[in-house]
């Protein structure tokens, strides 16, 4: 059948991996392989185009248009954090001055909703960490089952896997023993068919010597 691989290997009960050389000479086949080996095709057509963007955002992508470009990054801005007065040539306009105080005002406001967040840190933070915390080991935990659970898939698989072999290994060495039972007696019998041959080609010129000097009718 087309794509079927035939197996012959039975690393349970085969002998002579650890040899000198042995493991050398499997990395230079498998190199030369590669070597040689020249896809004819693309063998992941049959599967969809990567989309490499699914998860970028636009702040995302313009740093990486930015990297690409090989572009400094630009500095942070302390902008927001400024309180300056009306320029100097609007210093007496009523519209600089506001503009200037609604600025203030917004610091303002954005200092204390820090002072707020902090206040809350501190009345709250623990609990709220000890619950992050708490999450974070239930988490572990499930992962800790589920690797348990597939060090015992694979551990099940192994195990399937040499019962197999160690069973298919001592089929192999009875019937080995077989064969080489069955050789032996061919060999056995190849003799003594050979000796009889002899012996039928040594009576049978012993005969002829003896019709020939008249001693047999």
């Amino acid at each position: 059948m087309a794509g079927e691989v035939l197996v012959d290997a039975l690393p349970y009960i085969d002998l002579g991996y650890d040899d000198p050389g042995v493991r050398e000479a499997a990395i230079a086949m498998v190199e030369e392989e590669c070597r040689r080996y020249r896809p004819t095709k693309n063998y992941l057509e049959h599967l969809p185009a990567l989309n490499t963007t699914a998860f970028e955002t636009e702040l995302m992508a313009a740093e990486f248009e930015r990297i690409q470009n090989r572009l400094p990054m630009e500095p942070l801005s302390m902008k927001r954090y400024e309180l300056p007065p009306p320029p100097a040539g609007k210093m007496n306009e009523v519209s600089a001055w506001s503009e200037s105080v609604d600025n203030s005002m917004a610091q303002l406001e954005h200092q204390a909703v820090r002072a707020m967040n902090l206040e809350l840190m501190a009345e709250y933070g623990c609990e709220m960490w000890k619950s992050y915390l708490e999450t974070l080991v239930t988490m572990q935990a499930k992962c800790q089952a589920r690797l348990a659970e597939v060090k015992k898939e694979i551990q099940d698989v192994n195990w399937a896997r040499k019962t197999k072999q160690t069973q298919g290994g001592e089929k192999l060495r009875t019937l080995e023993a077989q064969w080489v039972m069955l050789v032996s007696k061919n060999y056995e019998i190849e003799q003594a068919c050979a000796k009889l041959e002899e012996q039928i080609y040594h009576k049978k010129r012993q005969s002829s010597a003896l019709r020939a000097e008249g001693r047999v009718e």
